[in-house]
């Protein structure tokens, strides 16, 4: 049986796309296969967590956990998130009091790339005694946090391994990176530390299309796109039933104050002021982590009364959420960069098979993929009509009692038929 090591800061019960990807790669890998060990820290900072993930963890998979000193309880006590421009996202553009604006450069410039990076040198150390009594055939490192890279960077010199890189966020072309409040001296310290890990890896992995383009101009070590995707076990129950007299617009995930998307607030609050029938059945549900700005701008529009603020809540919960949603929506952070994301929750928008209606760039990648499925469309964030088009055409949708499911081919993104790819193309 081939042997491979991922190394990951994150690992259940920590929800989020980057846990589930790896922890849906390992389940199928193991099916094919692969004996998968993943190290990891035993006593990470865990913004949320989520019991129900542990369920997903194949039994085959072993698990090294290591210690790790991180220097976020004092950061929070400078970054208070109650306040201003901090919530579920420090690095941003939001306005932020002086104290935050230090935080933000103290942890840019102290701890580079990342506050994960004193577990760089140990983790070393103890992986390349590990892989000398223990071989593997491949080691892949999983970032951000990009420390990771670096310890897979470490075991490339020590032991020469093969490995593998897998990027699911940019590294310097990332929109965090030029929030940092970095000296351009720790801003070229970034640089030359990515290139290093560009040009060392043996494959870097990318999760779409344009970040993949981006890295291959900037290296010849060849680069390859693994998306995250969605996983059929999740979807092969009965799909909860639509709720009658009820017109859902379901978001997941985090909605942070730099992807707050004002004028589809906007068009709702004036559908509710002309149709009284529209007010009464418009249902806004939030699961997930949402800044205090975008709650304040429903607010000042007078939705709140038709707001319902989930929170965080486990895997299948927010499947049975996106499954019984008359339209999905999926506002992209307004920054240029974000263009080229993919965020992890538009593979299982597209497995629920309800409309989407996405908030950002036309040209983006986000964009690209709705189209190409037929699944819902992306307007620009200061596009009104469009929205109000969209939305009215699902609420007259949904009177008529016509709401069949989307019928777009998405078998490309099922997460058994990525791992296949990732084992034949790569592994």
């Amino acid at each position: 049986m081939k042997r491979l090591l991922i190394i990951s800061y994150y690992w259940p019960p920590t929800g989020g796309s980057g846990v589930q990807r790896w922890v849906k790669f390992t389940k199928y890998l193991s099916r094919m296969g692969w004996h998968c060990i993943v190290y990891t820290p035993s006593n990470p900072e865990q913004l949320a967590r989520d019991e129900s993930l542990l369920t997903e963890v194949s039994p085959d998979v072993e698990v090294i956990k290591r210690p790790i000193m991180e220097p976020y309880a004092l950061y929070r006590k400078f970054f208070k998130a109650s306040s201003k421009g901090a919530g579920v996202n420090q690095l941003n553009g939001q306005k932020k009091t002086f104290t935050q604006r230090l935080a933000v450069m103290a942890r840019g410039n102290l701890f580079v790339p990342d506050p994960r990076v004193s577990w760089v040198k140990p983790s070393v150390r103890f992986l390349a005694k590990y892989l000398k009594d223990n071989p593997v055939d491949a080691v892949i490192t999983t970032g951000p946090p990009q420390s990771m890279h670096l310890i897979g960077l470490g075991l490339k010199e020590r032991t020469g391994v093969r490995w593998m890189a897998d990027f699911r966020d940019p590294w310097t072309e990332w929109y965090f990176f030029k929030h940092m409040g970095l000296f351009p001296w720790t801003a070229a310290r970034h640089r030359r530390l990515e290139q290093k890990v560009l040009d060392s890896a043996d494959t870097i992995i990318s999760v779409t299309p344009m970040v993949q383009e981006d890295f291959q101009k900037r290296t010849s070590t060849p680069v390859v796109c693994f998306t995250n995707g969605y996983d059929d076990d999740d979807f092969n129950r009965t799909a909860p039933p639509l709720v009658p007299g009820r017109f859902s617009v379901v978001h997941t995930g985090i909605i942070a104050s730099d992807g707050n998307p004002l004028r589809l607030w906007d068009v709702l609050a004036r559908k509710c002021a002309e149709d009284r029938g529209f007010k009464t059945q418009l249902r806004i549900r939030l699961a997930g982590k949402v800044d205090m700005e975008v709650v304040e701008a429903l607010r000042v529009r007078g939705l709140m009364d038709n707001v319902d603020l989930l929170g965080y809540q486990p895997h299948y919960q927010t499947i049975a959420e996106q499954r019984s949603a008359n339209l999905l929506i999926l506002p992209i952070r307004e920054e240029p960069e974000a263009a080229k994301i993919l965020p992890g929750k538009i593979f299982e928008y597209l497995a629920a098979r309800r409309p989407i209606l996405g908030i950002g760039a036309e040209n983006g990648a986000s964009a690209a993929l709705l189209k190409e499925v037929g699944a819902g469309v992306m307007y620009d964030w200061d596009r009104v009509e469009p929205v109000r088009n969209f939305i009215d055409s699902c609420w007259e949708r949904h009177l008529s009692g016509d709401e069949a499911p989307c019928d777009g081919a998405i078998e490309q993104y099922s997460r058994l038929n990525i791992t296949r790819r990732l084992v034949e193309e790569v592994l």
